[in-house]
């Protein structure tokens, strides 16, 4: 089929619940994307943070090879041999986090956390903060902040408020005896790319702990090295009670997880479960990916690289310009006016970018990008910004 026969597909066909782009990609290498006509493009939002290793890394594609000629899937009662090497490596990445449930994406991992949470406690409230973004399913988007995601789905599920972010005050005064959990993410992606103080993350722990209030730590996008640690989380010497991953877990195969500390209780048999949950095949991809994390070491070049980055668009000194934040390779342009012409614009330059909110572009990429496409992508941001671009849709 050509392009065009592929868009007129997919949009005559499709549900109608995405924005189709008129790019029709076929192909991804490293921090590339391919179209169908063979043109690349610099990959800057990784699938909403999925690509941390990189498109089509060749130990991931061999390990889903070989599980798919041996056993693709596995109801989790009976034990296998894949996720018993993936559920071994992955409880020694958090000390304290040593038992794990698995399922098939990022808001099932917060739906699972929610009702261990309520079950472990025995109490129905949870506390999540301003501008946080959990999720799509009932559970998750009831502890979703924004109003354009809830809009149409009410009535969601009781039990949920909201709290600023980053005030520890108001986050104090919201735990009370009858809260079961606060949900939090380290650094804010959807909401604007707001990183969390320690100072904030640290009270959340206190305040938990002292109230009998379990803390639940969404690492949905910032896990797995995207930071410059494996875990966000572990930049503040904090542990969770629960610790909810997935987008890059498994290389780019669908795949969550929460990782579960000591104070999660009454987790028996039928409180909850999932069909595809820990399947051989999302197992074996996995266990490849977090091999090439830890021999490649992505977290460091998360780390070193993002600094990189972070100065030379600090350097950018244009008054379109309010600030640039983030961690790793997770970061913000805040702009003083909207993203979505400059989304467009940098599509057009052949880099693929992400808004995070009305005002900020959000940049994501593979944790493998090199310097030369680091410099690259500064060189066309500055060239765009410089301009001034009238409003569009995206």
């Amino acid at each position: 089929m050509n392009p065009q026969e592929i868009l007129e597909i997919e949009t005559i066909y499709s549900a109608g619940t995405y924005a189709k782009q008129p790019l029709v990609i076929v192909r991804g290498q490293g921090a590339s994307l391919f179209d169908a006509d063979g043109v690349e493009y610099l990959d800057c939002a990784s699938g909403h943070g999925v690509a941390n290793l990189g498109h089509a890394h060749p130990k991931v594609a061999e390990a889903i090879y070989r599980q798919a000629c041996t056993l693709i899937t596995l109801f989790e009662t009976f034990p296998n041999d894949k996720r018993a090497e993936l559920i071994k490596k992955i409880t020694s990445l958090v000390n304290g986090l040593d038992k794990v449930f698995l399922c098939n994406s990022g808001t099932e991992s917060v739906e699972a956390a929610l009702k261990f949470a309520r079950i472990s406690t025995g109490r129905r409230n949870i506390v999540a903060a301003m501008r946080a973004f959990h999720g799509r399913t009932y559970g998750s988007l009831s502890a979703t902040f924004n109003k354009k995601y809830r809009e149409g789905f009410e009535p969601l599920v009781p039990g949920f408020s909201h709290v600023a972010y980053n005030n520890i005050e108001v986050l104090d005064k919201a735990v009370n005896e009858k809260t079961a959990a606060v949900i939090l993410e380290v650094i804010q992606g959807e909401g604007g790319v707001h990183p969390a103080s320690a100072e904030y993350i640290q009270a959340a722990r206190r305040i938990c702990d002292e109230r009998g209030a379990l803390l639940i730590v969404d690492e949905i996008q910032s896990g797995f090295g995207r930071t410059g640690k494996m875990f966000a989380i572990q930049h503040f010497g904090v542990t969770p009670d629960l610790l909810t991953c997935a987008k890059s877990l498994a290389g780019g195969v669908p795949m969550g997880a929460v990782l579960i500390g000591h104070n999660v209780k009454n987790l028996t048999p039928g409180v909850h479960s999932s069909t595809f949950g820990g399947n051989p095949l999302s197992c074996a991809a996995a266990v490849a990916a977090l091999g090439v994390m830890e021999e490649e070491d992505l977290p460091r070049q998360a780390l070193v690289k993002g600094a990189y980055l972070m100065d030379k668009l600090k350097r950018i000194e244009l008054p379109i310009v309010r600030e640039v934040r983030g961690m790793g390779l997770m970061v913000g342009i805040q702009l003083k006016q909207k993203v979505a012409p400059y989304i467009k614009a940098l599509q057009d330059k052949r880099i693929i970018a992400l808004n995070a909110g009305m005002t900020v572009i959000r940049l994501l990429p593979p944790l493998v990008i090199s310097y030369a496409q680091i410099d690259h992508l500064v060189d066309v941001l500055t060239e765009v910004l410089a301009v001034e671009l009238a409003s569009v849709e995206i």
